[in-house]
């Protein structure tokens, strides 16, 4: 999309001119994160239960790949540059996602019951996952996609694998493949994780908070999501 109005230092270079390339092949990166993709939904599906640590390695691997690439931390989008910029901009967004699920929760009478501070717990705990997924969505996927492909031809990619990684729950499958480009969109004018962790984060809590099982499926995927109505 058109970059017009939004203010230089916010957006970072594509990824094609930023050292992530260190050389290689512009298809590599692209095999990269398909042989990722491919790990992840085997894990999913049946080494999670067979094998419950493979994503140690897998991880091992990620991290192999940003040193080999000399991407760093910062560039990856781990920073706090932009967060004030991103909640200026899009707090008002989330702040009205969040109460139109509260009420729609109240409406609907599928309020879970938990107490304050279990809420504040269980949102506590989701934090650090939205911010690994957001991670895992831009910081690896979109990045690595954007090294063969166009910027929206990329965001495009990596938000359909993200959606397809949430089979066979179609509510997440829908919500993740929105959410997903949304999440690649701001990423690439602001590329400050935390912003879109916390609001994974906040979505993610109060999609399991205010709706019902036959609609979240308690937010399972894989094998498990049949364990849900």
């Amino acid at each position: 999309m058109p970059s017009e109005g939004i203010p230089s230092e916010t957006i970072e270079p594509h990824a094609s001119s930023e050292p992530a390339s260190s050389g290689t092949a512009p298809g590599a990166g692209a095999i990269e994160a398909l042989a990722l993709f491919a790990v992840i939904m085997a894990y999913i599906w049946k080494l999670r239960f067979t094998h419950p640590r493979l994503w140690l390695p897998a991880l091992v691997l990620i991290v192999l790949s940003h040193f080999a690439r000399h991407e760093r931390a910062p560039a990856l989008g781990f920073r706090t540059t932009g967060f004030g910029t991103c909640l200026r901009k899009f707090g008002p967004v989330l702040a009205g996602l969040a109460l139109s699920l509260l009420g729609l929760g109240v409406w609907l009478g599928t309020i879970r019951p938990l107490g304050f501070e279990q809420a504040l717990r269980s949102f506590a705990l989701y934090l650090p996952w939205g911010l690994f997924q957001q991670y895992l969505l831009n910081g690896f996927f979109l990045r690595r996609f954007e090294m063969l492909l166009s910027q929206t031809g990329a965001g495009i990619l990596a938000s359909v694998l993200f959606g397809v990684v949430h089979t066979p729950n179609w509510f997440l499958m829908a919500v993740t493949l929105v959410g997903g480009y949304t999440a690649t969109w701001i990423y690439r004018r602001h590329r400050n994780l935390y912003f879109l962790g916390f609001a994974h984060a906040t979505i993610g809590f109060l999609l399991f908070f205010a709706l019902p099982d036959s609609v979240s499926h308690h937010l399972n995927i894989g094998p498990t999501w049949a364990a849900r109505p």
